[in-house]
């Protein structure tokens, strides 16, 4: 339908606009500014924030980087120390030092008291190092021995003596006394002499080993009771 409004210009009402209207456009144009604020602040304020902490956390990467590297290269240059330390300590545990051997042996030929007398020599000393198949022994020591006396016991007496020593921490025992009587010569010191092989076969590695670990633990608990005394 339509209407006309046939009063003069000043009797006229002025048309205004609707108040929900007027509210609605508010709302809109308030949630428009807030949306764009938000997405100004979101693209410039927060961004260069982010793009700041960026470049920081490059900056200290790249100053750890060497750092790093620098570990990777020492770690690894342990590991190479380490395993060569292994080996040589492989290597020391599975050789014999002779030197210490014939120092305990000489000990042992010189040792001689009243309880367990003998006068021992010997002409001369053959050693071998190495695995044996058929018997697995790792090597063999032997040598011609002499004893200064008629009374064959006094052999007896010095594989005693060598069975309880250090010498014997690597060999197996040794076997019976067994030996031949030399030539009488009265004008000789000692008049009369027995000759005697001694044989004695050197441990495995592996064996030597535990008898290792047990006597160093043999002489930590003498230490520490001799220490609660």
């Amino acid at each position: 339908m339509i209407h006309i409004n046939l009063l003069p210009e000043e009797y006229r009402r002025k048309a205004r606009t609707p108040l929900k209207l007027m509210l609605a456009v508010s709302l809109a144009v308030a949630v428009n500014a807030s949306l764009a604020a938000w997405l100004g602040w979101m693209a410039f304020g927060i961004g260069t924030h982010v793009e700041s902490e960026h470049q920081v956390l490059l900056t200290e990467d790249d100053g750890l980087r060497p750092q790093v590297a620098y570990h990777r290269a020492l770690t690894a240059e342990s590991g190479r120390h380490q395993a060569r330390e292994t080996t040589l300590a492989e290597i020391t545990q599975s050789r014999v030092s002779w030197t210490r051997k014939l120092d305990e042996f000489v000990d042992v030929v010189n040792r001689n008291d009243e309880r367990r007398e003998h006068m021992t020599w010997f002409d001369d000393l053959h050693i071998k190092q190495g695995e044996d198949p058929r018997t697995g022994n790792a090597g063999t020591w032997r040598a011609k021995g002499h004893s200064g006396s008629a009374n064959f016991g006094q052999i007896g007496n010095f594989l005693d003596e060598l069975s309880v020593s250090s010498f014997m921490d690597d060999f197996h025992a040794p076997g019976d006394p067994e030996g031949s009587e030399a030539i009488t010569n009265d004008e000789l010191m000692p008049p009369v002499i027995w000759d005697f092989p001694l044989t004695v076969d050197l441990k495995s590695v592996e064996d030597r080993q535990e008898a290792g670990l047990a006597r160093d633990e043999a002489r930590a608990a003498a230490a520490q009771t001799g220490g609660q005394r």
